[in-house]
């Protein structure tokens, strides 16, 4: 078997929903660019908050693509 090299890239997803909306959001957008993504790590979780209230879930992912 031939050695593999990978990428990384981080994006940050987000949604006004979930967490896990926010880091597939990502995953969905870099689909769109990179076509051999393997896996992806969630780095950082976050929010904003308008008028007192969660408005908005940020995830940071690194997503692992092979090298090509």
């Amino acid at each position: 078997m031939a050695d593999q090299v990978f990428k990384k890239i981080e994006l940050v997803g987000t949604s006004p929903n979930s967490f896990a909306e926010a880091a597939a959001n990502a995953v969905a957008k870099a689909g769109e660019t990179e076509n051999a993504m393997r896996w992806f790590e969630v780095v950082e979780l976050r929010g904003a908050i308008a008028d007192g209230k969660v408005s908005q879930y940020q995830t940071t992912v690194r997503i692992g693509c092979k090298a090509e």
